[in-house]
Protein backbone atom coordinates (compact mmCIF):
# COMPACT_ATOMS: atom_id res chain seq x y z
CA UNK A 1 0.00 0.00 0.00
CA UNK A 2 1.68 3.18 -1.21
CA UNK A 3 1.28 6.33 0.85
CA UNK A 4 2.56 9.88 0.71
CA UNK A 5 5.92 10.37 2.41
CA UNK A 6 7.09 13.97 3.00
CA UNK A 7 10.67 15.08 2.55
CA UNK A 8 11.13 16.01 6.22
CA UNK A 9 10.80 13.54 9.05
CA UNK A 10 9.16 13.93 12.43
CA UNK A 11 8.95 10.65 14.26
CA UNK A 12 5.83 9.77 16.23
CA UNK A 13 6.19 7.21 19.00
CA UNK A 14 4.51 3.84 18.29
CA UNK A 15 1.86 4.52 20.94
CA UNK A 16 1.06 7.94 19.44
CA UNK A 17 0.80 6.39 15.98
CA UNK A 18 -1.78 3.87 17.18
CA UNK A 19 -3.73 6.53 19.11
CA UNK A 20 -3.95 8.93 16.16
CA UNK A 21 -4.77 6.16 13.69
CA UNK A 22 -7.41 4.71 16.00
CA UNK A 23 -9.04 8.11 16.49
CA UNK A 24 -9.36 8.65 12.74
CA UNK A 25 -10.69 5.10 12.30
CA UNK A 26 -13.28 5.56 15.05
CA UNK A 27 -14.72 8.73 13.54
CA UNK A 28 -14.90 7.16 10.09
CA UNK A 29 -16.69 4.13 11.55
CA UNK A 30 -19.44 6.28 13.08
CA UNK A 31 -20.07 8.24 9.87
CA UNK A 32 -20.35 5.06 7.79
CA UNK A 33 -22.16 2.78 10.22
CA UNK A 34 -24.38 4.82 12.54
CA UNK A 35 -27.66 4.72 10.53
CA UNK A 36 -27.50 0.90 10.51
CA UNK A 37 -26.85 0.92 14.25
CA UNK A 38 -29.89 3.10 14.89
CA UNK A 39 -32.12 0.61 13.06
CA UNK A 40 -30.52 -2.29 14.94
CA UNK A 41 -31.14 -0.73 18.35
CA UNK A 42 -34.79 0.03 17.53
CA UNK A 43 -35.36 -3.54 16.37
CA UNK A 44 -33.67 -4.92 19.49
CA UNK A 45 -35.63 -2.76 21.90
CA UNK A 46 -38.97 -2.36 20.06
CA UNK A 47 -38.86 -5.41 17.80
CA UNK A 48 -42.52 -6.38 18.21
CA UNK A 49 -43.55 -3.05 16.61
CA UNK A 50 -41.83 -3.82 13.30
CA UNK A 51 -42.14 -6.68 10.82
CA UNK A 52 -38.82 -5.92 9.13
CA UNK A 53 -35.80 -3.64 9.08
CA UNK A 54 -37.29 -1.86 6.06
CA UNK A 55 -40.46 -1.04 7.99
CA UNK A 56 -38.36 0.22 10.90
CA UNK A 57 -36.32 2.42 8.55
CA UNK A 58 -39.46 3.87 6.98
CA UNK A 59 -41.01 4.63 10.36
CA UNK A 60 -37.86 6.35 11.64
CA UNK A 61 -37.56 8.41 8.48
CA UNK A 62 -41.19 9.56 8.63
CA UNK A 63 -40.94 10.53 12.32
CA UNK A 64 -37.46 12.02 12.45
CA UNK A 65 -36.28 12.62 8.88
CA UNK A 66 -32.82 11.70 7.57
CA UNK A 67 -31.08 13.20 10.59
CA UNK A 68 -33.10 10.85 12.77
CA UNK A 69 -30.86 8.01 11.60
CA UNK A 70 -27.97 9.88 13.23
CA UNK A 71 -29.91 10.61 16.43
CA UNK A 72 -27.57 10.02 19.36
CA UNK A 73 -24.48 10.05 17.16
CA UNK A 74 -22.77 12.83 19.14
CA UNK A 75 -21.88 10.44 21.95
CA UNK A 76 -20.28 7.76 19.74
CA UNK A 77 -18.68 10.36 17.43
CA UNK A 78 -16.92 11.88 20.44
CA UNK A 79 -16.50 8.56 22.20
CA UNK A 80 -15.72 6.31 19.25
CA UNK A 81 -12.62 8.26 18.32
CA UNK A 82 -11.38 7.89 21.89
CA UNK A 83 -12.55 4.27 22.13
CA UNK A 84 -10.85 3.25 18.89
CA UNK A 85 -7.69 5.09 19.88
CA UNK A 86 -7.67 3.07 23.09
CA UNK A 87 -8.72 -0.08 21.20
CA UNK A 88 -5.80 -0.13 18.79
CA UNK A 89 -3.26 1.21 21.30
CA UNK A 90 -4.35 -1.37 23.90
CA UNK A 91 -4.25 -4.19 21.37
CA UNK A 92 -0.76 -3.14 20.28
CA UNK A 93 0.31 -3.11 23.95
CA UNK A 94 -1.05 -6.60 24.61
CA UNK A 95 0.63 -7.89 21.45
CA UNK A 96 3.91 -6.42 22.64
CA UNK A 97 3.45 -8.03 26.08
CA UNK A 98 2.58 -11.42 24.58
CA UNK A 99 5.60 -11.27 22.27
CA UNK A 100 7.83 -10.59 25.28
CA UNK A 101 8.98 -7.33 23.74
CA UNK A 102 10.49 -9.17 20.78
CA UNK A 103 9.88 -8.01 17.23
CA UNK A 104 8.29 -11.18 15.94
CA UNK A 105 5.12 -12.15 14.14
CA UNK A 106 2.50 -13.42 16.57
CA UNK A 107 0.59 -16.59 15.84
CA UNK A 108 -3.12 -16.28 15.14
CA UNK A 109 -3.80 -17.87 18.53
CA UNK A 110 -1.74 -15.15 20.23
CA UNK A 111 -3.52 -12.47 18.22
CA UNK A 112 -6.87 -13.87 19.36
CA UNK A 113 -5.72 -13.84 23.00
CA UNK A 114 -4.53 -10.24 22.73
CA UNK A 115 -7.92 -9.37 21.23
CA UNK A 116 -9.73 -11.01 24.16
CA UNK A 117 -7.69 -9.01 26.69
CA UNK A 118 -8.37 -5.89 24.65
CA UNK A 119 -12.11 -6.61 24.75
CA UNK A 120 -12.08 -6.81 28.55
CA UNK A 121 -10.50 -3.35 28.71
CA UNK A 122 -12.76 -1.88 26.03
CA UNK A 123 -15.93 -2.87 27.87
CA UNK A 124 -15.18 -0.22 30.50
CA UNK A 125 -15.05 2.47 27.81
CA UNK A 126 -17.85 1.15 25.63
CA UNK A 127 -20.45 0.83 28.40
CA UNK A 128 -21.07 4.54 29.18
CA UNK A 129 -20.70 5.60 25.54
CA UNK A 130 -23.18 2.99 24.33
CA UNK A 131 -25.56 3.62 27.23
CA UNK A 132 -25.91 7.29 26.26
CA UNK A 133 -26.24 6.30 22.60
CA UNK A 134 -29.04 3.81 23.30
CA UNK A 135 -30.87 6.25 25.60
CA UNK A 136 -30.85 8.93 22.90
CA UNK A 137 -31.62 6.56 20.01
CA UNK A 138 -34.72 5.17 21.70
CA UNK A 139 -36.28 8.36 23.09
CA UNK A 140 -39.03 10.29 21.28
CA UNK A 141 -38.75 12.89 18.54
CA UNK A 142 -38.56 16.60 19.21
CA UNK A 143 -42.04 16.80 17.71
CA UNK A 144 -43.37 14.86 20.70
CA UNK A 145 -41.97 16.69 23.70
CA UNK A 146 -43.69 14.39 26.19
CA UNK A 147 -41.54 11.52 24.91
CA UNK A 148 -38.32 13.49 25.16
CA UNK A 149 -36.21 13.04 28.29
CA UNK A 150 -32.84 14.49 27.34
CA UNK A 151 -31.60 17.63 25.65
CA UNK A 152 -28.60 16.00 24.00
CA UNK A 153 -25.82 13.67 25.04
CA UNK A 154 -24.32 15.90 27.75
CA UNK A 155 -27.69 16.42 29.40
CA UNK A 156 -28.32 12.66 29.27
CA UNK A 157 -25.01 11.97 30.96
CA UNK A 158 -25.63 14.59 33.66
CA UNK A 159 -29.15 13.35 34.41
CA UNK A 160 -28.11 9.71 34.65
CA UNK A 161 -25.10 10.59 36.81
CA UNK A 162 -27.21 12.73 39.16
CA UNK A 163 -29.70 9.91 39.59
CA UNK A 164 -27.38 6.90 39.92
CA UNK A 165 -23.80 8.23 39.91
CA UNK A 166 -21.21 6.08 38.10
CA UNK A 167 -23.33 2.98 38.64
CA UNK A 168 -25.91 4.49 36.30
CA UNK A 169 -23.40 5.23 33.55
CA UNK A 170 -22.01 1.70 33.87
CA UNK A 171 -25.42 0.04 33.75
CA UNK A 172 -24.90 -3.14 31.71
CA UNK A 173 -21.14 -3.46 32.29
CA UNK A 174 -21.28 -7.22 33.00
CA UNK A 175 -23.04 -8.14 29.77
CA UNK A 176 -20.80 -5.71 27.85
CA UNK A 177 -17.73 -7.56 29.13
CA UNK A 178 -19.31 -10.88 28.12
CA UNK A 179 -19.93 -9.40 24.68
CA UNK A 180 -16.62 -7.65 24.07
CA UNK A 181 -14.20 -10.42 25.06
CA UNK A 182 -15.30 -12.93 22.37
CA UNK A 183 -16.12 -10.15 19.93
CA UNK A 184 -12.68 -8.52 19.87
CA UNK A 185 -10.88 -11.87 20.02
CA UNK A 186 -12.71 -12.82 16.83
CA UNK A 187 -12.30 -9.34 15.33
CA UNK A 188 -8.52 -9.23 15.37
CA UNK A 189 -8.10 -12.97 14.71
CA UNK A 190 -10.19 -12.90 11.53
CA UNK A 191 -8.65 -9.64 10.30
CA UNK A 192 -5.09 -10.91 10.64
CA UNK A 193 -6.05 -14.33 9.25
CA UNK A 194 -7.62 -12.63 6.24
CA UNK A 195 -4.53 -10.51 5.63
CA UNK A 196 -2.27 -13.55 5.92
CA UNK A 197 -4.35 -15.61 3.49
CA UNK A 198 -4.36 -12.82 0.89
CA UNK A 199 -0.65 -12.10 1.40
CA UNK A 200 0.35 -15.76 0.99
CA UNK A 201 -1.64 -16.05 -2.23
CA UNK A 202 -0.56 -12.78 -3.83
CA UNK A 203 2.57 -11.38 -2.16
CA UNK A 204 4.65 -14.30 -0.86
CA UNK A 205 3.37 -13.67 2.66
CA UNK A 206 4.18 -9.92 2.83
CA UNK A 207 0.99 -8.34 4.22
CA UNK A 208 2.49 -4.85 3.87
CA UNK A 209 1.83 -5.07 0.13
CA UNK A 210 -1.93 -5.48 0.43
CA UNK A 211 -3.97 -3.07 -1.69
CA UNK A 212 -6.74 -0.87 -0.36
CA UNK A 213 -9.37 -3.27 -1.72
CA UNK A 214 -7.70 -6.23 -0.02
CA UNK A 215 -7.64 -4.38 3.30
CA UNK A 216 -11.32 -3.56 2.79
CA UNK A 217 -12.07 -7.26 2.23
CA UNK A 218 -10.16 -8.37 5.35
CA UNK A 219 -11.63 -5.61 7.52
CA UNK A 220 -15.20 -6.12 6.35
CA UNK A 221 -14.99 -9.87 6.89
CA UNK A 222 -13.66 -9.33 10.42
CA UNK A 223 -16.53 -6.93 11.09
CA UNK A 224 -19.10 -9.56 10.14
CA UNK A 225 -17.36 -12.40 11.99
CA UNK A 226 -17.00 -10.54 15.30
CA UNK A 227 -20.78 -10.40 15.79
CA UNK A 228 -21.36 -14.14 15.50
CA UNK A 229 -20.16 -15.13 19.02
CA UNK A 230 -21.71 -12.14 20.79
CA UNK A 231 -24.99 -11.04 19.22
CA UNK A 232 -27.33 -12.44 21.92
CA UNK A 233 -25.26 -10.58 24.53
CA UNK A 234 -25.72 -7.38 22.53
CA UNK A 235 -29.51 -7.83 22.50
CA UNK A 236 -29.50 -8.13 26.30
CA UNK A 237 -27.18 -5.13 26.61
CA UNK A 238 -29.44 -2.94 24.47
CA UNK A 239 -32.48 -3.88 26.56
CA UNK A 240 -30.61 -3.17 29.81
CA UNK A 241 -29.36 0.19 28.59
CA UNK A 242 -32.78 1.23 27.31
CA UNK A 243 -34.58 0.12 30.49
CA UNK A 244 -32.43 1.36 33.35
CA UNK A 245 -34.77 -0.17 35.94
CA UNK A 246 -33.24 -3.61 35.37
CA UNK A 247 -31.06 -4.39 38.38
CA UNK A 248 -29.02 -7.20 36.85
CA UNK A 249 -28.22 -9.06 33.65
CA UNK A 250 -30.15 -12.06 34.95
CA UNK A 251 -33.28 -9.99 35.58
CA UNK A 252 -33.09 -8.52 32.08
CA UNK A 253 -32.56 -11.96 30.51
CA UNK A 254 -35.58 -13.38 32.33
CA UNK A 255 -37.72 -10.43 31.24
CA UNK A 256 -36.73 -10.95 27.60
CA UNK A 257 -37.59 -14.66 27.81
CA UNK A 258 -40.89 -13.89 29.55
CA UNK A 259 -41.84 -11.36 26.87
CA UNK A 260 -40.92 -13.84 24.12
CA UNK A 261 -43.23 -16.44 25.63
CA UNK A 262 -46.02 -13.91 26.11
CA UNK A 263 -45.82 -12.81 22.47
CA UNK A 264 -45.19 -16.37 21.22
CA UNK A 265 -41.90 -15.31 19.66
CA UNK A 266 -39.18 -17.92 19.17
CA UNK A 267 -36.03 -17.64 21.27
CA UNK A 268 -33.96 -17.53 18.09
CA UNK A 269 -35.93 -14.59 16.70
CA UNK A 270 -35.86 -12.84 20.08
CA UNK A 271 -32.07 -12.93 20.30
CA UNK A 272 -31.47 -12.15 16.64
CA UNK A 273 -33.60 -9.01 16.33
CA UNK A 274 -31.71 -6.39 14.36
CA UNK A 275 -29.20 -8.94 13.05
CA UNK A 276 -29.87 -7.96 9.42
CA UNK A 277 -29.02 -4.26 9.86
CA UNK A 278 -26.04 -5.28 11.99
CA UNK A 279 -24.66 -7.42 9.17
CA UNK A 280 -25.45 -4.69 6.64
CA UNK A 281 -23.47 -2.25 8.78
CA UNK A 282 -20.68 -4.62 9.78
CA UNK A 283 -18.90 -4.93 6.44
CA UNK A 284 -18.75 -1.28 5.29
CA UNK A 285 -18.22 0.19 8.76
CA UNK A 286 -15.37 -2.13 9.71
CA UNK A 287 -13.86 -2.14 6.24
CA UNK A 288 -13.70 1.66 6.54
CA UNK A 289 -12.34 1.38 10.09
CA UNK A 290 -9.40 -0.85 9.23
CA UNK A 291 -8.68 0.98 5.97
CA UNK A 292 -8.59 4.33 7.80
CA UNK A 293 -6.46 2.84 10.57
CA UNK A 294 -3.94 1.14 8.28
CA UNK A 295 -3.68 4.13 5.95
CA UNK A 296 -3.20 6.65 8.76
CA UNK A 297 -0.71 4.37 10.51
CA UNK A 298 1.28 3.93 7.31
CA UNK A 299 1.39 7.70 6.75
CA UNK A 300 2.57 8.35 10.32
CA UNK A 301 5.25 5.66 10.12
CA UNK A 302 6.61 7.25 6.95
CA UNK A 303 6.28 10.83 8.14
Amino acid sequence: MDVYSPAHHFTFSPSTQHIISGTVAGCVQVVVGFPFDTIKVHLQTNGSKYRSATECLGNLYRKHGLLGLYKGSTSPLMGNGVCNAVLFATNATFRRIISGGEKRTLSLREIGISGAYTGAVMAFLNTPVELLKVQLQTEGSKKFSTERKYNGVIDAGIQIFKKSRMTGLYHGITITILRDIPSFATYFFVYEAGKQIIAKRNYNGDSRKLSYWELILAGGTAGIACWIPCYPQDVIKSQMQKNLEFKSTTECFRAIISNARATKTSIFKTFSRGFGPTMARAFPANAATFLAYETTLSVLRNY
